[in-house]
């Protein structure tokens, strides 16, 4: 088997809405890099001048007619991209574009994708940053591997690899924790680059509580589509344990055997039951992660 020895080309995506101010000053600093990137915005339904300052940029936009979500957005400049690698950025200015390389250089050792890690006093606050080291724990204990940073969108993926998981990306915030369950779950290399991120000008548009517990169901969802056993053999382990504590209480104290104790008996069951057949769904993922994959770098 040949490999080329072509340099892979770069599409740069910033999902962005309403960020006119800070893409006037991002956009000039991507310029300076040389990397010979194609640079994408993705115009998610702004009322402001985005549109204007990326025809004054000169880079490429694409539009879409409402506001779909920052999700929607990254599944479009992906779909769109004609670059081997993308790099994906935010729009807000958190993120440094002198760190782009860092990530590159990382990625050419043989990585699959490599994730911008902000350090500890990079979140927004201090309830920020301890749910996202809780959510870094579970999302962790669901894939078996060590997550450094699960929902940073400062990240560069091989383009082919992220593709096959557009269906499972959501429209809204969470595309950063999706594509990282995935890319753990399905065998593909994950590295972390720490980078510190920089005050966002304005009010950022994720909402700590009404996001952060739709970044628990899915890291539920999407646990439970690559992992299915992670998630319901604790449950079923936890139901039978509680059943036979409460039987013993119930024999020890009335001598009897309990509707109670056998609901939870039953249900404990049920849930190892339906653990196995999601395992076995679970596998048809895996298989169409691995078709097309010889003869890739």
């Amino acid at each position: 088997m040949t490999h080329s020895n072509t340099k892979p080309s770069i599409s740069i995506i910033l999902p962005a809405r309403n960020e006119a101010e800070n893409l006037a000053n991002l956009l000039p600093q991507l310029k300076k890099l040389s990397l010979d990137a194609e640079i994408i915005v993705v115009n998610d339904g702004s009322e402001d001048d985005t549109q204007a300052v990326c025809k004054q940029h000169q880079v490429r936009i694409l539009n879409h007619p409402y506001s779909m979500g920052n999700g929607a957005a990254i599944k479009k400049g992906a779909r769109t991209a004609t670059g081997d690698i993308l790099v994906f950025l935010d729009a807000d200015g958190q993120h440094n574009p002198s760190d782009i390389p860092k990530l590159l250089d990382k990625l050419a050792e043989g990585f699959d994708m490599v994730v911008g890690a902000r350090q500890a006093k990079g979140h927004a606050s201090f309830a920020r940053r301890i749910t996202n080291k809780l959510y870094n724990r579970i999302a962790s204990f669901m894939t078996g591997f060590k997550i450094v940073d699960l929902t940073s969108g400062f990240r560069a993926v091989k383009a082919k690899k992220f593709r096959r998981f557009l269906y499972l990306l959501p429209n809204g915030f969470s595309y950063p924790t999706t594509i990282t369950m995935a890319f753990f779950r399905s065998g593909y290399s994950i590295a972390y680059e720490p980078i510190v991120v920089q005050q966002r000008k304005g009010m950022s548009k994720i909402k700590l509580f009404q996001d952060g517990l739709r970044f628990f169901i899915i890291i539920l969802k999407v646990g439970a589509l690559f992992s299915p056993m992670r998630l319901f053999l604790p449950v079923s382990f936890a139901l039978f344990a509680i059943g036979m504590l409460y039987y013993f209480y119930t024999y020890i104290f009335y001598n009897r055997f309990t509707n109670m104790s056998a609901l939870l008996f039953i249900s404990s069951l049920f849930t190892f039951l339906i653990g196995i057949i999601s395992e076995q769904i679970s596998s048809i993922h895996y298989k169409n992660t691995s078709e097309d994959y010889h003869g890739e770098n």
